[in-house]
Parts: structure tokens; C-alpha cells; sequence
């Protein structure tokens, strides 16, 4: 129960990594917003923790969405002590490349998976004000480290970059801030996007010959989250059986 009578947010919670995320943070004792688009699964998952769960119907994209989950928060539980900025556009993302992605397509792209953590950060700074062990776990991606992956690599690659920002300029006011790189994970996104057929090469490349699930990222969330990892902050962890190597 590390995490009881804590409040945590959870973007893009309403299935997939997120969902898991805020699971197991509900176990452990937080009460949990579920912070997602998709008012179906994300009320339906709120509906399921039942109590200490709240969803709000989030666009990380816009700062006024935010500002308005951060105070539906704060009315509801009092504070916020945790936030997981997860939600992304992933599973419906468009195949194009940096030269011919449509222009205004990129720039909702980027608004939502790169912008949507600092704004889900900024929004959430006054209800996190003195409270004792305050974080912030990011959802980066190796691919942030693939020069392959196109728009979606740049978005993490600066995920990475604005936890390390952040981690510095958070860190006077007791505001911790570290990043999760998760490899290729078995999700209804991911089979959107990798075919079966183009699995099998992928796995084949992992040092740990796997695809991930959801849960092999929720024990590294929650420790980065919790006072165990009181003195870690500016740091993008990787969970990828292997995929990346970083000396």
C-alpha cells in the first residue's frame, strides 16, 4: 500500500498501458483519476475501480482540458500527488514520414505527445504544492532512440528531453520527475499498428525473446512514483527486453 491516501492522475487511462497503470495504483491504496478521451472506456474503467476512482474527460492536447482536469482533481480529492502523463496517439497514428506527414496532422501529433505532458504538468504544479513525495512518470518510448520512427520518435525524443528540463526545474519545489521508455508491448494499439506477420522479426531482435504486456511497466511506474525512488529524478528508464542498449 505505498501509495495510500495519495492522489494520482492517469492519462490515457482508459485502456492499454494507462488502464494498467491506474489499476495498480488504485490497489495500492490511491485514489486514481482517469484522465482519457474516450468517455466509454474511460468512464468504464472509473466504473469498475469504483470508490477512490474519478474520470474526467481529458484532451491533454488543449490547456484548458488540463487546467479543468487538474481542478476537477483538487474538488474532488484534495490535491495531487502523482501524475502519469501516458496518453498519446499511437494505435490510430498515421503512417507517413517527417518529409510527407500533412502539416496539421503534426502539429495535433505533436500537442498531444510531446505538449500533453507539459501541459498536463503545468496545469497540475498548484494542486501538487507541499505535498510530501510528489512525482511525475512520463510515457517516453525507445523509439525515441530509432532514427526509424519518424514523427512519433521526435515526439518522444523530446518527451525525454522535457522530463530532464523539468526534473531541474521542478526539483527546488520537491516535485520529482523521471520517464518510462517502454519496448514493443502486446496492446490493441500496437496490433493496429505491426501486423502479426511483422511481430515475429521484432522479437527476434529483443535480448528477452517477448513482446511486452502491460503489467512488465507497472512495477517501473510505481517505483519511480513512490519514495523508494526518492533521490532518482531526471531519468528515462527503459523497459524493452533488451531492445535498446545505452552504455
Amino acid at each position: 500500500m505505498r501509495f495510500q491516501d495519495r492522489v494520482a492522475i492517469v492519462t490515457g487511462a482508459g485502456g492499454g498501458i494507462g488502464e494498467a497503470y491506474a489499476r495498480a495504483l488504485h490497489a495500492e491504496g490511491a485514489s486514481v483519476v482517469i484522465a482519457e478521451l474516450n468517455e466509454t472506456a474511460g468512464q468504464a474503467v472509473a466504473d469498475e475501480l469504483g470508490e477512490r476512482a474519478l474520470f474526467v474527460c481529458t484532451d491533454v492536447g488543449d490547456p484548458a482540458g488540463t487546467d479543468a482536469l487538474a481542478a476537477a482533481t483538487v474538488e474532488r480529492f484534495g490535491g495531487i500527488d502523482h501524475l502519469v502523463n501516458n496518453a498519446a496517439i499511437f494505435g490510430d497514428m498515421e503512417l507517413a514520414g517527417l518529409t510527407n506527414v500533412d502539416y496539421a496532422y503534426l502539429d495535433r501529433f505533436l500537442k498531444v505527445n510531446l505538449l500533453g505532458a507539459l501541459h498536463c504538468t503545468r496545469s497540475c504544479l498548484r494542486g501538487m504544492k507541499g505535498r510530501p513525495g510528489a512525482s511525475i512518470v512520463n510515457q517516453s518510448s525507445t523509439a525515441a532512440w530509432m532514427g526509424i520512427s519518424g514523427f512519433y520518435g521526435l515526439a518522444k525524443a523530446g518527451v525525454n528531453f522535457l522530463t530532464a528540463s523539468l526534473a531541474q526545474e521542478l526539483g527546488p519545489r520537491g516535485i520529482r520527475v523521471n520517464a518510462i521508455a517502454p519496448g514493443p508491448t502486446q496492446t490493441a494499439a500496437l496490433a493496429k499498428q505491426v501486423p502479426v506477420e511483422f511481430q515475429d522479426p521484432i522479437v527476434a531482435s529483443l535480448a528477452l525473446k517477448r513482446l511486452g504486456t502491460p503489467d512488465d511497466h507497472v512495477g517501473p511506474v510505481l517505483f519511480l512514483l513512490s519514495d523508494e525512488a526518492r533521490w532518482i529524478t531526471g531519468h528515462t528508464l527503459s523497459v524493452d527486453g533488451g531492445q535498446i542498449t545505452r552504455i
